[in-house]
């Protein structure tokens, strides 16, 4: 008997993310772009912080990800070289206790992280903003950052809209989200009837983003970096290492082993579509290009 398809549970899918990073750039993408844009992002308000005080200048920011502990600390490490002596306040919010797990260790295995405070809430974004709005306090940050966060929220425009609120006067929102140019948009435009329903079931990519933020009226500025995902493995039946990245593709747990034979062979002739892959020395590379949205105040 077949087993039936079903969605990833949390645990099973920090398992196929972890294979996803383990053979994409994504990582590597967010990292140029820190090291190259970041400074110039935040450094307005953080200039403008330590004009204004006279001892400690002190950089509130709030991070909203999806197990990107070491992104984080990496853009914290930068802002430190750029800023020196600039204090940051640091607030996480993450429903999955393995994340913040994680996000702890990677922080106790880092001795150089001076003058930065750790707050973490093991919430989603919507029970972090029931919880502001029931405590009545509205705290402001310089910087908040939403990484590949959005397809998972119930309602976009309105998260949108409350975590722009929480920016304080020159604050900068950065929001990193799927490039239309890449082929998970090609796949939810024409093949989504083959994708299993996955939490929220948000298929967006930037355009459908920064058309809320014209709706808001807010102003911003997109960033295209380009990435890659090698996939080859997919292609090959019973391969462990492809059947998670078709895990992680499709939201579902063990989808070469649970779907039907002709849904398995559509999702591989999809992939293999220009609009979604191209082909380098033998290899298959899947276009996971991303967007950096960077919103102003």
């Amino acid at each position: 008997v077949i087993p039936s398809m079903r969605s990833l549970t949390a645990e099973e899918y920090v398992e196929a993310f972890k294979s996803f990073l383990e053979h994409s750039t994504e990582h590597q993408c967010m990292d140029e772009f820190n090291k190259e844009q970041m400074p110039t992002i935040v450094a307005g308000s953080i200039t403008r912080l330590c004009q204004h005080m006279s001892q400690k200048a002190e950089h509130a920011s709030l991070l909203l990800g999806d197990f990107l502990a070491g992104v984080d600390l990496k853009m914290i490490r930068i802002l430190q070289a750029v800023h020196p002596g600039v204090f940051i306040d640091n607030e996480i919010v993450e429903p999955n206790p393995q994340h913040v797990a994680a996000y702890k260790e990677l922080v106790n295995q880092a001795p150089d992280l001076q003058n930065v405070s750790f707050i973490w809430h093991q919430l989603t974004s919507l029970e972090y903003e029931q919880q502001v709005k029931e405590r009545g306090t509205h705290k402001k940050f310089d910087f908040i950052h939403m990484i590949q966060m959005l397809y998972r929220v119930e309602d976009i425009p309105s998260t949108i809209k409350f975590f722009h609120s929480c920016l304080d006067h020159h604050g900068k929102l950065l929001i990193i989200i799927l490039s239309d140019s890449s082929g998970w948009a090609s796949l939810w435009k024409k093949h989504r009837d083959c994708l299993p329903a996955t939490d929220s079931g948000h298929y967006i990519t930037c355009s459908g983003i920064t058309e809320v933020l014209q709706g808001l009226g807010v102003q911003h500025r997109v960033y295209e970096l380009p990435s890659g995902w090698d996939i080859t493995e997919c292609f090959t039946d019973g391969d462990a290492v492809g059947g998670r990245m078709m895990d992680f593709l499709t939201g579902t747990k063990n989808f070469l082993g649970t779907a039907p034979a002709a849904l398995r062979r559509r999702l591989r002739e999809a992939l293999c579509q220009p609009e979604c892959s191209s082909t380098r020395g033998g290899r298959v590379i899947f276009s996971n290009n991303l967007s950096m949205i960077v919103v102003d105040s």
